[in-house]
């Protein structure tokens, strides 16, 4: 198998039952915008078969590569693990339970083409369709006005989990994330941002996956989070 031109990551804990429509489904999306790709599973300490199912899959498509941990690290851990294991040249990760439609991968990938060191999809642009509980997007708004007012960040949505990279470009920022969970995705953002990227965010059809609600908890986090973040940027100069 050549080199690819894209690597499509995607995070995997406890997810059998989503990975078997999610891994078809991402190859024949691919398949159609580029001949050369590979899909790694950041698979994270899973108990529910899903790295059986992978392994068993690899062993009959080469394009499927498994990234196995025995007990459980993270998100973000996972992520940049797989994104320092990929082959491609263009890196893209996606949720599991392909919450964002997946005719936007061509989006995704044509900005990377195009030049741009980041690109993502955005929940929160005048021209995105989403559909989410009023409590999970009044929460939502509220922490990503927090990010911009607090950290700066010129972009409307960091949580949405359809993003890629230039590879070369992103590798240094990875040894300087510090989340290894949900807040991963808007540290690695800001973080490319302080560092002079280019970003390209674009509206995107996306429907929320079953089982996700906002506790009181989850909204100090994110306070919290965002905070830190501040300081390690603009203090301890971390």
């Amino acid at each position: 198998m050549s080199k690819p031109e894209v690597t499509a990551i995607i995070p995997v804990y406890n997810d059998h039952s989503s990975l078997e429509i999610a891994i078809p489904r991402s190859i024949e999306t691919l398949a159609k915008i580029t001949s050369e790709f590979e899909i790694i599973v950041a698979e994270d300490g899973s108990t529910d078969g899903s790295t059986e199912f992978v392994r068993d899959y690899e062993k009959c498509d080469p394009r499927v590569r498994l990234l196995h941990r025995d007990e459980r690290q993270g998100r973000g851990k996972a992520l940049n693990r797989a994104i320092r294991e990929a082959n491609g040249s263009i890196v893209c990760y996606f949720d599991v339970d392909l919450a964002t439609d997946m005719q936007h991968m061509d989006d995704l990938i044509r900005a990377i083409r195009n030049g741009y060191d980041i690109s993502t999809g955005s929940r929160l642009l005048p021209d995105s369709d989403i559909v989410r509980t009023g409590g999970r997007e009044i929460a939502s708004r509220s922490y990503n006005f927090l990010v911009r007012a607090v950290l700066g960040s010129v972009v409307f949505d960091h949580q949405c989990g359809f993003k890629a990279f230039n590879k070369e470009r992103i590798l240094p920022v990875l040894p300087t994330i510090r989340s290894n969970h949900w807040f991963w995705d808007t540290e690695i953002l800001v973080r490319g941002q302080c560092m002079g990227f280019r970003v390209k965010e674009f509206p995107v059809h996306w429907r929320a996956g079953k089982g996700t609600t906002v506790r009181m908890k989850d909204v100090f986090e994110m306070g919290t989070a965002i905070l830190r973040l501040w300081w390690q940027i603009n203090v301890s100069k971390d």
